[in-house]
């Protein structure tokens, strides 16, 4: 053997224990690193999909109700007068035996009129478990939370013979309501239009989730109960009353605020818009986050609620296109 091979041979060593554990420690900074990086990446995909679910889910529900009390007042024909049992209108029809009435604080706040001297409500909301005042129809309804009862017609009216449900028959001085079938009399130059009478409140599901939902007058009385949208955990809703006739709200209040005068329309001052607020939760939690915000539902401060679900507060305001509290 030659005296390079010789050298060569000795100078062939591996890595000792120093770099070995030099490059451990080394391997597991950058392991650490990306692991970092991986639950960082997740924790941010987690985030941005529950804003992301509550944010639609606050639009859709939004949109719902919006759509529903725009049109709040809208009585076909008859739209503006109020509706007086013996003299404009004619009741054929009655809520089932077995059904269920979904019947408001008022003398006159049922599904259908009645014959008492005092005006049909067509509007009607409280806040569950601080008013005196509710309605039986519901149960579990969240505490604190706002309940809206609201009446009208849909459009476009519908030839008579078959239709399932309420319907009411009008011209511009006569009203006849009727279930499943035709009127009792047949009106010259009437027009007949479906009748809706919903009530939103928030319910938990089986799960304990939140929920939008609705009661809807059918063929059956008001026993339909909806869920409409998920995780909708609180609503507020304000009232806006034009106070000086300008068809502007001058002041927004709560139910608790608004008069027995004023839901009758026996008051100078009328309804003209609604602020619906509503707070959205994530349907599932995250045990990485704790909420710890206080949120502004309107005029109402929510606390923080110190657990491990994600909020955020949504609302509109709602120009009603058939002011129903019309001066009469």
């Amino acid at each position: 053997m030659n005296k390079l091979a010789i050298s060569m041979t000795k100078f062939q060593k591996g890595m000792s224990l120093v770099e070995l554990m030099v490059a451990l420690v080394i391997g597991l900074f950058l392991s650490a690193g990306v692991f970092t990086m991986f639950s960082m990446s997740s924790s941010n995909v987690t985030t941005t999909g529950q804003f992301n679910q509550i944010q639609e889910n606050g639009r859709i529900a939004l949109a719902i109700m919006e759509r529903d009390i725009s049109q709040l007042g809208f009585m076909g024909d008859i739209t503006g007068t109020d509706f007086v049992v013996g003299v404009n209108t004619t009741v054929d029809a009655a809520i089932p035996p077995t059904g269920t009435d979904c019947i408001g604080a008022g003398l006159n706040n049922a599904s259908l009129p009645n014959n008492q001297p005092a005006h049909f409500r067509r509007l009607w909301g409280y806040e569950n478990g601080l008013s005196a005042q509710s309605l039986a129809c519901l149960s579990d309804v969240r505490d604190k939370t706002d309940v809206l009862q609201i009446k009208r017609f849909i459009g476009p009216s519908v030839a008579a013979g078959d239709v399932s449900g309420y319907y009411v028959s009008t011209t511009s001085s006569q009203a006849i309501f009727f279930n499943n079938g035709t009127p009792s009399a047949n009106l010259t130059n009437g027009r007949i239009w479906e009748y809706q009478h919903h009530v939103y409140f928030i319910g938990n599901d089986a799960n304990g989730i939140p929920v939008l939902r609705r009661k809807t007058l059918t063929s059956t009385g008001m026993s339909n109960d909806e869920q409409l949208v998920e995780g909708i955990e609180n609503i507020r809703v304000l009232y806006g009353f034009d106070n000086d006739g300008d068809s502007t709200p001058d002041s927004y209040m709560p139910a608790a605020s608004v008069t027995s005068l004023m839901w009758d329309n026996e008051g100078f001052q009328r309804l003209v818009a609604l602020k619906v607020h509503v707070l959205i939760r994530s349907v599932q939690p995250d045990s990485s986050y704790t909420n710890e915000t206080q949120y502004l539902l309107g005029d109402k401060v929510i606390n923080a609620p110190n657990d491990h679900f994600r909020r955020k507060v949504m609302s509109t305001t709602i120009v009603l296109e058939n002011p129903v509290l019309i001066r009469s």
